[in-house]
Order: C-alpha cells, then structure tokens, then sequence
C-alpha cells in the first residue's frame, strides 16, 4: 500500500503544482493534499480518522487562512459549518436510529477541510463525496456485494472530494453563482 500512498501524493503535488503554479498557497494545499491522502488510505484500511492528523489540521487550516486564501473568515465559517452539518447529521441518525451512523472523525475531518478551504469549498467537498459515496453503495447493492447496512468509509470520500474542490472547486462555484445572475 504505501508505493501507492507515494506514488499518489507524487502525483497530487505535480498536479497541484500545474494548477497553482509556484505559489505561497502551493506550500499550504501540498500539505493539506496529503494529510487527505493519509487519511484516505487510513480510513480506506482501518475505517478511523486519527486526531493526531484531523485536529492538528484544523489549526494548520486557520492559521494559514490567516494570510491566504480561503481568508480567515471563510475558513472559521468553513470549520464550523462542515463540522457542525455532520455532526448534527450523526447525532440525527442517532436519536432515530439508535445506532452510530457516522464517526466523529468524519466531523473533524470536515472541519479540517472547512479550515483549508473556506465554506463554499466545503460545501463543494460534501456534495461530492455524498454523490460518491452513494453512487458506490447503490452500485454495490445492485450487483450484489453490499446492502443497506454496508459501512463504507465515508473519510475516504471526503478526501477525493476535498482534493477535488481544492483543484477545481472554485470554477464549479462561480459556474453555480453566476446560474442567478
């Protein structure tokens, strides 16, 4: 697995490189992209997202949003918004389900990705990895090889999306802001 882990994150910041070119924001978003590729092969094997990478992210996000983009304001909105709509979303399928449906680790590292990348960026990322994340459970169902109650690792989803909208997010809000005017 871990040729793969290098030879992902390899290919991340090449990719990452060509987008933003050289960059103060490069430095910043190499680190993000992979804390998501660690915490994507972590969840993917062990289905847990390790505070020691989530929590000290979440801070690393801030401060850096201190002096780059997304600004500090979006960034705080960012945390607390995809944070807070996963764990109102665990905690809601607790009270009807009784059952955990969602870690916390889920949470914080949304917050992180909200931390990163301020909170249209999130709200990008969470649409992604939900439409993901279900494309693959229905897939799966349908051809057999899972069912309603199937555990997919929903951290891993999330760092596709946020690695995603970090690279090409913003186009797709702007696309969408402008569908108003």
């Amino acid at each position: 697995m871990y040729p793969i882990v290098e030879a992902t994150c390899a290919a991340l910041f090449l990719v990452h490189y060509l987008v933003l070119g050289w960059t103060p924001l490069l430095a910043v978003r190499l680190v993000f992209a992979a804390a998501m590729v660690a915490l994507f092969a972590i969840d993917l094997k062990h289905q847990i997202l390790p505070n020691v990478i989530t929590l000290p992210g979440i801070a690393v996000g801030l401060a850096a949003s201190y002096f780059l983009e997304p600004g500090l304001r979006s960034a705080v909105i960012g945390a607390l918004l995809g944070g807070g709509l996963l764990y109102a979303l665990a905690w809601g399928y607790y009270a009807v389900r009784g059952i955990e449906g969602l870690g916390m680790g889920d949470v914080k590292m949304l917050a992180m990705i909200g931390a990163f990348l301020g909170w249209p960026l999130t709200l990008v990322t969470l649409f992604a990895s939900s439409l993901a994340g279900a494309a693959l459970g229905l897939a799966l169902i349908l051809v057999g090889r899972g069912s309603m109650h199937l555990k997919l690792p929903f951290g891993s989803f999330l760092a596709v999306g946020a690695v995603a909208a970090a690279l090409w997010g913003q186009p797709l809000v702007d696309w969408y802001v402008n569908l108003s005017r």
